[in-house]
């Protein structure tokens, strides 16, 4: 339904429970698988809450095989469910942490972590989480030599957990407490704690628990000094031994298998993702190169048909400019012709000028002469008036009909003399 709907979250969730199913049918390998996908999912949503739990339950399976990943995956549990105020998976991951502590016979830190998770249990008002908090601390009493103050704690997380119906909780209480008794010399209660813790073991079906009881079965007949019970009891631990022994490193091997292939998967889910990026980028590298060619044609178009309007327009203005050099070569060679007329007519006149010049220095200095001469006559009273005046008339027609010959003949261009 989570697909169908795309939940991803949900389907993450729903994996997850799923791992959980597996981890309680000793199904370790595919409830890591489950986890892994769930968690896979949660990432690469950001889902913070999801990812403390996952990290959680991913640190249970690895709690009994491998110490140093299961505190990894615990520790990155707890740091989000701090950040998250997450208060019941703070309480669940303090004890399981204490848990492993305990394991490496670290007895002090264990039973901090223990009150920690008890302490919080308590004020979520959590029976169950305090149950397996009070079991554990009960556990870390007895290690450390504490019989009467062990066994009081485990009496009241047993009532607790049969109480809540806890099964397995009570059969692994009832294995501490048989071994409690059996150190105190109380054999007929550690027969009775062992007969009980028996029952459940066989209703909740938990190999190591069986074992485990095998084991301390084996204590109790050898301190009764049943030699030969005992060695019956130690023969099946031997072979439990060895099957769990055997059971142990295939689960190891399996989950770290497990986690490979997931490693594997997530590296090849990475480079699809890469290569779609990649492919993304070049779709759209492709795309802005179409368009970038798409402007440069459009630009280049828009340049040609601007550079064909300007060569046109150029050609007519190199037409008109054609034009105008054929009127000014036309008025060039009207102007050579006038300059060339006016250049001749100029050489003429210049030259009746110069003819004009003489010409009155020899024709018209004559009458002049003898205007002249007529005029010294006319002082020394030798000449008569009428006749003065008669010859003075004649010289002055004279050069009037000179002057009126010279004027003619100079603005004449055909005649070329005076």
């Amino acid at each position: 339904m989570a697909q169908s709907s795309n939940y991803s979250n949900g389907y993450a969730e729903a994996q997850r429970i799923v791992g959980i199913g597996y981890y309680y049918l000793w199904e370790n390998e595919k409830a890591l698988k489950s986890y892994l996908i769930s968690l896979s999912t949660f990432t690469k949503n950001d889902y913070k809450p999801g990812m403390a739990k996952v990290y959680n339950n991913i640190g249970n399976l690895y709690r009994e095989y491998d110490f140093d990943k299961g505190l990894m995956y615990f520790n990155k549990s707890l740091v989000l469910a701090d950040q998250l105020n997450m208060s019941d998976l703070i309480a669940g991951t303090n004890l399981n942490i204490g848990i492993i502590y305990f394991r490496q016979k670290r007895y002090n830190i264990a039973l901090n972590y223990f009150e920690k998770s008890n302490d919080l249990f308590t004020k979520l008002g959590n029976p169950i989480g305090m149950t397996h908090a009070l079991q554990n601390i009960g556990v870390i009493y007895f290690n450390l030599k504490q019989s009467d103050k062990a066994a009081e704690v485990l009496i009241r997380a047993n009532h607790n957990a049969k109480k809540n119906e806890l099964n397995n909780t009570v059969a692994s209480i009832n294995l501490t407490l048989a071994a409690i008794y059996i150190n105190q010399g109380k054999f007929d209660k550690a027969e009775e704690a062992l007969n009980e813790g028996k029952a459940y073991t066989e209703l909740v079906k938990d190999p190591k628990l069986q074992q485990d009881y095998t084991f301390t079965s084996y204590q109790l007949e050898y301190k009764r000094k049943n030699y030969k019970q005992a060695i019956d009891y130690l023969r099946e631990v031997y072979t439990q031994d060895s099957v769990q022994f055997n059971n142990i490193e295939s689960q190891k091997i399996g989950l770290l298998q497990e986690q490979q292939r997931h490693l594997e998967r997530e590296k090849q889910t990475l480079i699809l993702i890469e290569r779609q990026k990649t492919n993304r980028v070049m779709f759209w590298a492709s795309v802005i190169v179409f368009v970038l060619l798409a402007m440069v044609i459009m630009l280049l178009y828009i340049n040609n048909k601007k550079k064909a309007k300007t060569n046109k327009q150029l050609q007519t203005l190199n037409d008109e400019v054609s034009l105008q050099k054929e009127n000014l070569n036309r008025i060039n060679h009207n102007l050579e012709e006038i300059i060339t007329e006016r250049t001749l007519d100029l050489q003429i006149k210049n030259k009746k000028l110069s003819e004009y010049s003489a010409h009155l220095s020899h024709q018209i200095r004559s009458p002049i002469a003898t205007m002249k001469g007529l005029m010294m006559l006319e002082e020394d009273r030798l000449i008569e008036n009428d006749e003065f005046v008669k010859e003075i008339g004649k010289c002055i027609n004279d050069i009037d009909d000179k002057i009126r010959n010279i004027n003619t003949n100079l603005h004449s261009l055909e005649n070329k003399g005076l």
